[in-house]
């Protein structure tokens, strides 16, 4: 009976000089590990911002809040989405100007939007009215825009009905944030993450429309739209490129809003940040659950709670390397904690060669966005996930 050997097709994720600094590093330290490339992050800003120059960039910091990528992406020009005061203090203690900062969350503290607002904030998101009179009393005459429904059809992500309100529900918030004396500045929407239906920036897109013109009837001008995130990174299943996003989500913006464009906001995160990191981690253990069970379990130091819960209903498929030789076989992939919830990968079969051992090392590339921000603080004990930079400098890695 033939069988396949392993493989791998590692040049779709991680070019071989890179892929070599990132081994060179981790050799000797201590896993889980994530490993972050500043320099491809700042490769993917560029790309970005040439491929949607009528945007601006507002970069969704619970993504990955390191300080060497704010740093980074402060120095790049970007503009920063932040969802707590906690974030807006990190960028503070960093030397950021808050007047380049977005409170994007719908659901806040009356006492935090006023934090903001002292602290020189200007534009802050809403989907209520109790949260509309809380900016109205906390923040007098601050830049509101407001949230939209979306379904998130299509993302590997998809946000849930948490965020955002009817079209119609909407349009009263912007009447009523005039009456409260604010100043109703544009419509927000997020299409879901990882979305792979361009499309539904079209749906979105077209929904503002409506709004911009059913308040300029009552005497208002909404001056931005703010079109979220989405935006692919490089797993398992493919995508389109970012170039073809860009194309067609210029193309909605145009048919439905010509070429005088009001302000366009981007909130990417993922897409900066995730084809940047590299998780290293450690077999511990391999298992067959009965002698006649087709499949062995892999178990690895890191699992849901250390940083890989996008793989919850297996949502996020993230492409695994295993740096051996061997025959190719199916496995069911675990991580290291006493929960049975701590299963990868059951239904989506990977695969590895029969010639891993326990104490091998495991590459898990498109990590560098939700895995360490997600990771948990202390179940059964293990801390949360490490992570480093690196940047290249002539030919030494720092």
């Amino acid at each position: 009976m033939y069988q396949e050997p392993y493989h791998f097709p590692l040049e779709r994720y991680i070019n071989a000089e890179r892929f070599e600094r990132v081994k060179h590093f981790a050799t000797g330290k201590q896993t889980p590990l994530l490993i972050i490339d500043l320099d491809h992050i700042e490769q993917k800003y560029r790309e970005l911002t040439s491929c949607m120059p009528f945007a601006d960039v507002f970069y969704a910091m619970k993504a990955n809040p390191m300080n060497e990528i704010l740093l980074l992406l402060n120095r790049l020009g970007s503009n920063f989405d932040v969802a707590s005061r906690y974030e807006l203090d990190q960028l503070i203690g960093l030397g950021i100007d808050p007047s380049r900062v977005s409170f994007g969350n719908t659901i806040k503290k009356r006492e935090d939007i006023a934090y903001f607002y002292q602290k020189g904030v200007q534009y802050f998101a809403t989907d209520s009215e109790y949260d509309l009179i809380n900016i109205a009393e906390t923040a007098p005459q601050a830049k509101v825009f407001f949230r939209i429904l979306t379904e998130g059809t299509g993302a590997d992500w998809p946000l849930s009905r948490k965020f955002g309100a009817h079209s119609d529900l909407i349009y009263h918030l912007i009447l009523r944030s005039v009456e409260l004396g604010l100043t109703p500045w544009g419509i927000s929407f997020h299409v879901g993450s990882q979305q792979r239906d361009i499309g539904q920036w079209d749906d979105a897109i077209a929904r503002v429309k409506y709004l911009f013109d059913a308040v300029a009837e009552e005497g208002i001008e909404l001056h931005m739209i703010n079109i979220g995130g989405g935006f692919p990174a490089n797993y398992v299943d493919p995508t389109f490129t970012l170039q073809e996003y860009a194309a067609e989500i210029g193309r909605y913006l145009r048919e439905d809003f010509g070429d005088d464009l009001p302000q366009i906001i981007i909130e990417p995160g993922r897409a900066l940040v995730a084809d940047a990191g590299v998780l290293v981690s450690e077999v511990i253990l391999l298992s067959q659950k009965t002698r006649s069970n087709l499949y062995r379990w892999l178990f690895l130091d890191v699992g849901k709670f250390g940083g890989l819960i996008e793989t919850i209903n297996e949502s996020i498929k993230y492409p695994i390397y295993f740096d051996k030789e061997g025959i190719s076989q199916e496995i069911i992939i675990a991580g290291p904690t006493c929960d049975s919830m701590d299963i990868l990968y059951e239904h989506y079969k990977y695969h590895m060669p029969d010639t891993i051992q326990p104490g091998d090392r495991v590459f898990i590339f498109t990590t560098g966005a939700y895995t360490q921000s997600y990771s948990s603080i202390n179940f059964n004990g293990f801390p949360p996930l490490s992570a480093v930079t690196l940047i290249k400098k002539d030919r030494g890695v720092i």
